[in-house]
């Protein structure tokens, strides 16, 4: 009898961490025991760093960085040569700063003078939730392009909240590529003022597509991007009920509660209102500041295609809460929320790659984006993985390597070399 205790300790023990690792995913996810693995251990990062908030011992957002950065196998992600990851011989790499914000530039061993190479100003993901798994697999990324595309890749350092909030990520995005884009800093670096690109992640893709519009419309600045690729971009904050936000609200790696939480870090607001904005309190159809011509720019019922659209419908109350966007009035600003640009911003912008995946909160969002882009006549090229989710972006290298990263990292780096 006693040798049966732990037996069946351990088999307790065992279904108990089954039970915790467990989560229902849709059938169309492949390896859904992999990213059940990854979401068990992101989702106890999360719970440590509840905790550690609420002890008040740290921030919220901060304590989760440096715990998935902690968290085992998470940290050498990209430091293997294996697979394809890691650092790439002759690719020199040096950290400095684009007009005062610190960057990381990545130049290939090809080249030199008399050569002009192409350029691309990377903005990575915002780290608040994957913290160890961004920065590494981001700069095997960066090797990869710099060596086989012969590119000067600059990935600019950002500041997040809780340190900073909007606009001031935006601002540091637009200083870099300003400087970026300078005669002075192409020439610097043997790069042809022709091919020049901006590409983002997630947050990174909101800010790509913010820098881009802004970069496009200023008439002070001669050089311009010629292409911008966005990675299942995070685009408006008006309407957390899309089809893609009911869909996968419970979704690993990014749950729908937890994006508007960000939303609100991100705009320095109450984070207490976020029950508000997940049942759009803040864009009732009452809310004046919201006009017709501003609402159809973020209208799925009309931008979204009928697959994707299917039976939902539109979640607006009738009274809401128009005091929201006094309080909060960043919502309506375009440098946050890149969709709700004007057609006339949109027209000017550069030929655009927009990554989606089907299992992703913000998949509408780049849809609607590429819609958009697309009605006022600029080219858009849209890789839709109908077994993608939030994240997979990052994850190519063993032992968190997943089939449809993988190939949605080649299909970047693919058209990047077709159209760059």
């Amino acid at each position: 009898m006693m040798r049966l205790r732990p037996l069946v300790l351990c088999v307790l023990l065992a279904l108990a961490v089954a039970y915790y690792v467990y989560t229902p995913l849709p059938e169309n996810i492949q390896e859904p025991w992999k990213l059940m693995v990854v979401s068990a251990g992101l989702r106890t990062s999360l719970h440590l760093a509840s905790l550690i908030h609420w002890l008040g011992c740290d921030h919220y957002i901060r304590s989760i960085r440096q715990l998935s950065d902690s968290f085992p196998g998470l940290t050498n992600v990209g430091d293997s040569n294996e697979s394809g990851g890691g650092v790439v011989p002759g690719v020199k790499v040096s950290d400095t700063t684009f007009a005062g914000v610190p960057v990381r530039v990545y130049e290939p061993p090809a080249g030199g003078e008399g050569h002009l190479r192409r350029g691309l100003m990377y903005f990575r993901g915002g780290d608040w939730f994957l913290g160890g798994v961004e920065r590494p697999s981001n700069d095997a990324l960066n090797h990869m392009i710099s060596d086989e595309l012969n590119t000067v890749v600059v990935s600019v350092e950002y500041r997040l909240p809780p340190d900073v909030h909007f606009p001031v990520p935006f601002v540091d995005c637009l200083t870099a590529a300003k400087h970026f884009l300078s005669p002075e800093v192409l020439a610097k670096y043997s790069i042809d003022p022709e091919r020049v690109a901006v590409a983002g992640a997630s947050l990174g893709g909101n800010l790509a597509a913010a820098v881009a519009q802004e970069i496009s419309t200023d008439d002070s600045i001669s050089v311009k991007f010629s292409i911008q690729a966005l990675i299942y971009p995070m685009l408006q904050a008006l309407d957390f009920n899309t089809p893609s936000y009911w869909q996968n609200q419970d979704v690993p790696l990014l749950y729908r509660p937890f994006v508007v939480s960000f939303w609100l870090q991100y705009l320095g607001a109450d984070t207490s209102l976020q029950p508000q904005l997940l049942v759009n309190n803040h864009s009732s159809p009452h809310n004046s500041a919201i006009t017709r011509e501003l609402r159809a720019r973020y209208d799925w019922t009309v931008l979204l295609p009928f697959k994707h659209k299917k039976n939902h419908k539109p979640v607006m109350t009738k009274k809401g809460s128009p005091g929201l966007l006094k309080e909060v009035p960043a919502l309506l600003d375009v440098r946050a929320s890149p969709l709700l640009a004007g057609t006339e911003v949109l027209a000017k912008c550069p030929r655009t790659y927009v990554i989606t995946c089907e299992n992703d909160v913000l998949r509408d969002d780049g849809l609607m984006y590429a819609r958009r882009l697309q009605d006022t006549g600029v080219t858009v090229t849209n890789v839709h993985y109908e077994e993608g989710f939030h994240g997979c972006f990052s994850f190519t290298v063993w032992p968190l390597e997943f089939d449809v990263g993988r190939r949605a990292v080649r299909g970047y780096i693919n058209w990047l070399q077709n159209n760059l």
